[in-house]
């Protein structure tokens, strides 16, 4: 099961810019959280928080260790499109108690300036939930306009909801194939780069 998908901006180095979530769904309840009003919103609100700053001093890390300057700005971005296949990712276990009560995994992929995250039961098939989630980046940068200029995934939630509701329906990864993607892809009137 999938308990949250993120979408943040990782930021620049320590003391820059700082983490910022840009989207994130929730799916379900997380593990030991009640369902209920505006405080189990808020507390479902600093948990996916917590997870983004784990990403991005993740992405920072990884940065860093390859000799790249992390910007919080997009890129230049090429004619062609954006291949994903080699995009850094990674993967770590958030103990009980910090922040879910229950133990969770975070599979996360950074693409560009940005950085996408799975929170997912530790049982979870950790390689469906990479695969799953190196398939929803280019859709998702895609559909929220990210790959052109003057883009803003602020005002697109509704976009990002309908591709989540597709590939992800209610927390659960699916095996993707391309026929199914192709299928996505022409419902939502993505044009996915291969």
């Amino acid at each position: 099961m999938v308990w949250a998908f993120v979408l943040l901006s990782p930021g620049g180095q320590a003391g820059q810019a700082p983490c910022r979530v840009l989207y994130a769904r929730a799916f379900g309840t997380s593990p030991g959280t009640p369902l209920g009003g505006p405080r189990q919103r808020l507390r479902r609100k600093e948990q996916l928080l917590v997870v983004a700053r784990q990403v991005a001093s993740q992405c920072q890390l990884l940065q860093s260790s390859l000799g790249r300057l992390s910007s919080p700005q997009l890129p230049q971005l090429p004619d062609e499109p954006v291949s994903l296949q080699d995009a850094p990712g990674g993967l770590f276990q958030m103990p009980p108690g910090d922040p879910f009560p229950e133990r969770v995994t975070v599979v996360w992929l950074s693409v560009l300036a940005l950085a996408c995250a799975l929170v997912c039961d530790p049982q979870e098939n950790l390689s469906l939930a990479e695969i799953t989630l190196r398939r929803l980046a280019p859709r998702l940068l895609i559909s929220l306009r990210l790959l052109s200029p003057g883009a803003d995934v602020l005002l697109r939630p509704d976009a990002a909801d309908a591709l989540l509701d597709r590939l992800l329906p209610h927390g659960q990864m699916l095996f993707l194939n391309e026929r199914f993607l192709q299928a996505v892809d022409r419902e939502l009137g993505i044009k996915a780069s291969r």
